[in-house]
């Protein structure tokens, strides 16, 4: 009955003592997701700028159509590469202020 209280007992310390290592790793998983999406969002609207430029050498786009919509695409690149630089970086938040 003794060895049964003390395995509780210490599989109690070892929860305890894990639960911020376990923490953790779900945040730097989300963080590590989230990364992983805005590196797709970024690539795939490079790819948007590129087909739209090309379209527009092609003459698929009139020159202020593709002004407008080259205009439109970087702004939501650059917002895409702001949400990217506000993450943390893996060694912590190593920003300058």
């Amino acid at each position: 009955m003794d060895y049964v209280v003390i395995f509780v007992v210490l599989a109690l310390v070892v929860v305890v003592v894990s639960a911020p290592l376990r923490s953790r790793k779900r945040e730097e998983a989300a963080e590590s997701a989230e990364r992983a999406e805005l590196e797709a969002a970024r690539d795939a609207k490079y790819r948007e700028i590129r087909d739209a430029e090309l379209d527009f050498r092609t003459g698929k786009l009139s020159e202020p159509d593709w002004r407008a919509l080259d205009r439109s695409l970087r702004a939501e690149a650059v917002g895409i590469l702001r949400r990217l630089d506000d993450l943390p970086t893996s060694e912590g938040d190593a920003r300058f202020p």
